[in-house]
């Protein structure tokens, strides 16, 4: 079984849509609101209907000294409302997993509403810091260029949606090809209309050596289809895509299988999910290994650390923190870094290329 998250050693060895997941700030810990709203926002899909109930009376677990406060959407409305329950379990089966830390959780809930949501993290903006442990794209963009790079791919195509995720992957995408002295010789967005923009890449691919589609997995496959329509064959170019890749209609089209993404290993979450299964007899939403590793981060640092444990410089340890997601760490302006494996799309799912590093680099 995967133990609790715990600092990486700064001595050991060679030294991851809008942010999604949760803010670790001196004393506070809070999710962000409408976790799945905001998986919505990027990807174009929308959460289930229905009506949002009286919100939830805030509820205390633990008796430890260092007050964790988790703020999550627990009585919104469709899929939000989901998420925000599986991400409630996952940091109490941290709590349980830990064996009695010195902290004590309290879980607030926020409605769902951007109001509530204000309310709920402005006492852990006005603390020192405020680090997000998200799924950040930049990460996935950075891991998936620079193995592509090292495989001898120099000339790139890119299609990307003309939304805020797109935004955020087109000034990663850019900065990586560009470190790496690769050329971007074709690059479009692209809105309702996909097939413009498909039409005008599929001119060019005959001079690239790989095509980057960064959007969630319906939107892929629409891009796909499009790509196709417009005369360009696939298989003829090494596909490139991030973690939204992991999603069961990309491996069920024959034309992304073979496409690479990077994204955290399965294996930690495989194991995650066993357990989490066994105690609440359901299966956790893809994002509940945020709440997991956040309420498990400070139950080590608060076990390791002393009085020290929340600091900048605890906490942007450049060696990092070992979690269900693999290594990730903290950088000084609150976004993070995430070590990533490299992904094939196979009819079966997702397959291991290149595994997650087990160190960060300097």
């Amino acid at each position: 079984m995967v133990g609790p998250l715990k600092p990486k050693s700064k001595a050991s060895g060679a030294t991851r849509r809008s942010a999604v997941g949760l803010i670790i700030g001196a004393p506070l810990l809070g999710a962000c609101a409408g976790v799945q709203q905001t998986l919505s926002q990027f990807s174009g899909s929308s959460g289930s209907p229905g009506a949002s109930g009286s919100p939830q009376e805030p509820l205390a677990v633990g008796n430890g000294q260092v007050k964790v406060g988790l703020i999550l959407p627990l009585s919104a409305s469709g899929n939000a409302a989901v998420a925000a329950q599986s991400m409630k379990n996952a940091a109490e089966m941290a709590l349980a997993e830990f064996q009695n830390p010195n902290i004590q959780l309290l879980i607030k809930d926020d409605a769902g509403s951007p109001q509530g949501a204000q309310q709920g993290t402005q006492q852990a903006l006005e603390q020192r810091g405020v680090y997000l442990l998200s799924f950040l794209p930049e990460s996935d963009v950075n891991r998936i260029v620079e193995y592509s790079a090292s495989v001898g791919k120099k000339s790139f195509a890119a299609l990307l949606p003309e939304n805020a995720y797109g935004n955020v992957v087109e000034a990663s995408f850019k900065q990586a090809v560009g470190r790496r002295g690769g050329r971007i010789i074709a690059f479009e967005k692209y809105g309702t209309d996909r097939a413009t923009a498909a039409r005008t890449v599929a001119q060019a691919l005959g001079s690239a050596d790989a095509l980057f589609i960064a959007d969630d997995g319906e939107s892929v496959v629409a891009v796909a289809d499009a790509l196709t329509a417009a005369g360009a064959n696939l298989k003829n170019i090494q596909l490139l895509g991030t973690g939204l890749w992991d999603n069961p209609r990309v491996y069920a089209n024959a034309s992304l299988q073979g496409g690479l993404y990077a994204a955290p290993d399965s294996a930690g979450f495989r194991s995650f999910s066993s357990r989490y299964r066994a105690k609440f007899g359901t299966d956790p939403v893809r994002t509940a290994t945020l709440a997991y590793d956040a309420v498990a981060l400070v139950a080590a640092l608060a076990r390791t650390q002393g009085p020290q444990r929340l600091s900048a410089d605890v906490l942007t340890n450049p060696s990092g923190f070992a979690g269900i997601d693999g290594l990730f760490r903290f950088r000084p302006d609150g976004s993070n870094e995430r070590g990533l494996a490299i992904m094939r799309a196979a009819s079966g799912g997702g397959v291991a290329v290149a595994g997650s590093p087990k160190s960060f680099g300097a």
